[in-house]
């Protein structure tokens, strides 16, 4: 009995081709995501007072544009809810905690 071997080709590689971006593109892309990131962070420094003194280590989605925040234990969590409101919206999460992050580096 003879087997019928494959013909198929072995798929390698990533899925979707990789964006060619120009720097400009690369540049004007990280000027956005750095100016959203101090939008959010603006309203977070504003909260972070009282928030560290009633939800230590918890988690904060905001959304700039309303300035409402989300709070939640865990960090998925706080993302469902806040996407939940705001489903086509940018959201930034922090962790109330004195860097807003978590870990160290």
């Amino acid at each position: 009995m003879t087997e019928a071997k494959s013909t198929r080709s072995l798929r390698r590689g990533r899925i979707f081709p990789e964006i060619q971006w120009t720097e400009e593109q690369k540049s004007q892309w990280n000027a956005e995501r750095e100016a959203f990131k101090q939008r959010c962070k603006f309203i977070f420094d504003q909260l972070q007072p009282e928030l560290i003194r009633t939800h230590y280590n918890w988690y904060v989605a905001i959304e700039p544009e309303s300035g409402e925040y989300f709070l939640d234990q865990d960090v998925l969590v706080v993302a469902k809810i806040a996407h939940g409101k705001y489903p086509s919206a940018k959201l930034h999460v922090f962790r109330i905690n004195e860097t807003g992050m978590c870990g160290r580096i």
